[in-house]
This record gives structure tokens, C-alpha cells and sequence, in this order.
């Protein structure tokens, strides 16, 4: 039986698409491990992922944004927990890795290139992480949804079983991620009035941290809305809605694309390397989606959207992304082992 780690995450980007490979592997009979830290997210996912034939989380951080005596110690730290993934590695006799990125995959990734394991990356963004790219010349395939050749992004089938062709706007979604977003919050508020008066519906997550202020608001201007701040279940918030307004992280983009929502994509304007722009741009290049910067974020744009043909733009989509992405993965690597 084959034996394949995956590793890497910190964030639900990253993780989502551990758990997608993983539950393929499961399915194809092939033993799936995992390393991850101990900071993060990575325990809280997986912590009791019993899928899984071994888990390993280190305590590990990010090195790059550490200074001085900081990064000395974050570097210390690294180098123990490589010699402690390639301990567990070598124990299971680990025959390739997978990694996601995000610092959760430094111990692993870097113990597969010292021990020859081969190495496989999946970059989620359009615009390489800096371990990814740091690690590309070393990995015997990497993975992209993104350019020339892209691979189908590993999303949940609930996106697709949901998914429909839009033509009309009757319900509109406001997605600031389950962090939230102060500037989609906003500016869900300002449009809210006139689409209450249009006779269209609203769902919004606001985020934990805003959700009582959103709250508040939208009790104020009278709008019965249908308001969450998190929920595990969103396909089928998104499968209610015929248009988005949303972030740009990778996961959350693809998962409007498989469901065919035409978005208008506000992307964080703090994100690494501006990727969650470069994410949306790819999808509007393509006149399936729109995006505009947060700074230049004006009400006039969301009305032409609403009132234009949107259906060409859920149509497009349907061509943009399969329900294979990981099983695709999983046979690249297989075919290079």
C-alpha cells in the first residue's frame, strides 16, 4: 500500500486542501499521513482526524517575519522539527510528500529534499507563498490552478452537486470570510437599503468580530437579512444566492467558481504579495467575475453588475473547474513515483 504525507497550514486555505487529497487517498486506499504545527489551525482541523494513519504537529513558527534574536530561535526550532518529520517519515517508510504550504510545511518539505522523498507542491494562489517558491526548484511537480497549464482546484463536491446556471438576481451573498471584512461589511450596509426596496434578498457573513455591530445595523435600517458570522455549511448559503461579493482567497474564489455564482471579488488589500488580487484578476480576465480594489470600491459598480446579463458569466464558469481536482493530484504523483 502506498504511503503518501501531506503537509502544510496555518490557515483554512492551506488546510482545505489537505483535507480534500486526504479524503481521495482514503477513498483510493492509499495511507495518508500528516504533519502540521502545533500554532495555527492545523490541530483544530485534524487534531482528531482518525482518517489519517499518523499525524504528527510540531512546534514550529514562520522564521521570515522574525528579527534578530527572534529569527535565531525560530531557525533552532526548524532545524529540530526537520529531524523530528524525518524521523517520522523514515519510521513509516513515507514514499512521497505533498506539500500545501504555509511554515506548518517547513519541517516536512525540507526533511523529504534531505532524505530524497519526492516532493510535490500544491501553490493554492495565483502568486507563489514565499516557502513554496523557496522549494519549486527542488519538488518533482507543482501544482497550479493558475496560467498554461492549470489543474483542476481541489474543492468540496457539495460546490458542484449545488451548483446552477444564474440569468436573474433574486438573492445576493456577502462573503468577508470567517474572519470577516469591515470593508464588505460596510459596504453590504450602504447598498442594503435599495436592494431591500428591489425586493432582493441578503445573505451576509459578517465575521465573529463584527457581527454584533452588523447586527445592530441592519436592525436599525428594519432589513430582514439572513445574517451568520461562520458556518461549516456554506455551500448552502452560496447555493441560495445568484450573485457574490466576496474576498479573494484561493479557496473560497474556486468554491464560488464551482458553483457558478458570478462575483464581484474584493480582494485584501494586506495579502501577501497582493495574491488574493492576482487570484480574481484571473477570473475576470477570463469575463467570469469582476474584481475591483477595496480603495476604489464604489456603489455605482455593484449596481451596473446587478443590472447587467449575468448568465453569460455563470456559463463561463461551469468551464473553468471540474469536481477532480484532487483525485488529479493524486494521479500525477502516482504516475511520477
Amino acid at each position: 500500500m502506498k504511503k503518501i504525507l501531506l503537509t502544510g497550514g496555518g490557515t483554512g486555505g492551506h488546510l482545505a486542501i489537505v483535507r480534500a487529497v486526504k479524503d481521495e487517498l482514503f477513498k483510493q486506499g492509499i495511507q495518508p499521513f500528516y504533519i502540521g504545527s502545533e500554532t495555527g489551525q492545523d490541530r483544530a482541523w485534524f487534531g482528531e482526524d482518525d482518517t489519517f494513519a499518523d499525524r504528527l504537529f510540531l512546534p514550529t513558527r514562520g522564521v521570515v517575519n522574525q528579527k534578530g534574536l527572534g529569527k535565531v530561535a525560530s531557525l533552532g526550532q526548524m532545524l529540530k522539527a526537520t529531524y523530528q518529520a524525518r524521523y517520522f517519515m523514515k519510521k513509516h517508510q513515507i514514499e512521497a510528500v505533498l506539500s500545501v504550504g504555509g511554515f506548518s510545511a517547513a519541517p516536512a518539505s525540507f526533511a523529504a529534499i534531505v532524505t530524497r522523498i519526492p516532493l510535490f507542491i500544491h501553490e493554492q494562489n495565483a502568486v507563489s507563498g514565499r516557502l513554496n517558491h523557496l522549494l519549486k526548484p527542488f519538488a518533482k511537480a507543482f501544482f497550479s490552478s493558475y496560467g498554461k497549464s492549470p489543474i483542476d482546484y481541489p474543492v468540496h463536491e457539495a460546490f458542484f452537486q449545488t451548483a446552477r446556471q444564474r440569468s436573474r438576481v433574486q438573492t445576493v451573498i456577502f462573503l468577508g470570510g470567517s474572519q470577516g471584512a469591515k470593508a464588505i461589511n460596510d459596504f453590504a450596509l450602504q447598498l442594503a437599503p435599495e436592494l431591500y426596496q428591489r425586493g432582493i434578498h441578503l445573505i451576509h457573513q459578517t465575521g465573529e468580530r463584527d457581527y454584533a455591530r452588523v447586527a445592530r445595523a441592519y436592525e436599525e435600517l428594519g432589513i430582514d437579512v439572513e445574517l451568520f458570522a461562520f458556518d461549516s455549511a456554506l455551500y448552502q448559503r452560496i447555493a441560495k444566492a445568484d450573485l457574490a461579493v466576496s474576498r479573494a482567497g484561493a479557496s473560497t474564489l474556486w468554491e464560488l467558481v464551482a458553483a457558478q455564482i458570478p462575483t464581484l471579488f474584493i480582494p485584501y488589500p494586506y495579502a501577501a504579495g497582493d495574491h488574493q488580487y492576482y487570484n480574481a484578476l484571473y477570473i475576470a480576465d477570463q469575463h467570469a467575475g469582476w474584481v475591483v480594489r477595496q480603495e476604489a470600491l464604489k456603489v455605482d459598480r455593484f449596481w451596473k453588475i446587478l443590472e447587467s446579463d449575468i448568465t453569460p458569466v455563470s456559463q463561463r464558469l461551469q468551464t473553468m473547474i471540474k469536481p477532480c481536482g484532487a483525485q488529479q493530484i493524486i494521479e500525477r504523483i502516482l504516475s511520477l513515483l
